[in-house]
């Protein structure tokens, strides 16, 4: 099956993406530990469009299983050869078949839902995979929030194949699009200096 465009960008940026220090290594220390708060060992957890496997590797060790997936051969090329990805189950997958290896009590999505070409089906696709009471972790850009002129460098970025394809979520649409798939928001805050880039906690009802 011949590449989409969006996986040639993931590819050809993967190296460069594995190379790029963090800007905020407090702030994702911090996301990371909420997530762990919310993780059991006898967890089954997903995460969706995992890139070079940093978060998995970190949090796989307190979790029954952890399935890490990219639609980037390259993504996953580079952190199968992690130390410690041996804790992960890493995999090419897609939306479209990521999702076969469930049920779930976590589904893990960190800075991806915006660059989904179709968010109410991922939404209602990951609430039909989780165990009732499960959760949706998630990380997301809405694009629509930032500063116009944010906007417009990331518009300018993408001409010139820089920036990935992104859509223009806003804060309150993504939200919606949680309740439209049967979510109840749980907890949602900010690590970093990015109100525009909330950590949402979703879950699905036990009955």
């Amino acid at each position: 099956m011949s590449e989409t465009r969006q996986q040639r960008f993931w590819n050809r940026v993967a190296d460069r993406y594995a190379a790029r220090p963090l800007k905020n290594p407090a702030a994702y220390e911090a996301m990371l530990d909420a997530v762990a708060a919310r993780l059991t060992v006898s967890d089954r957890v997903l995460e969706l469009g995992c890139g070079t496997g940093g978060t998995a590797i970190r949090l796989a060790p307190g979790v029954a299983v952890w399935i890490a997936t990219d639609f980037s051969s390259e993504m996953i090329r580079i952190a199968r050869a992690k130390p410690g990805a041996e804790a992960v189950r890493f995999s090419v997958a897609d939306a479209a078949t990521a999702f076969d290896e469930g049920p779930f009590d976590v589904i893990c999505a960190f800075n991806l839902l915006h660059l989904v070409d179709d968010l109410p089906e991922l939404l209602i696709r990951a609430h039909d995979t989780l165990r009732p009471g499960g959760l949706l972790i998630t990380k997301t850009w809405c694009f629509a929030d930032l500063p116009r002129a944010m906007r417009l460098l990331f518009g300018a970025l993408r001409l010139v194949g820089l920036f990935p394809a992104a859509r223009m979520w806003d804060g309150a649409a993504l939200r919606q699009a949680f309740d439209a798939a049967g979510f109840g928001i749980v907890e949602e805050r900010v690590f970093g200096d990015y109100p525009q880039n909330p950590y949402i906690v979703a879950r699905k009802p036990l009955t």
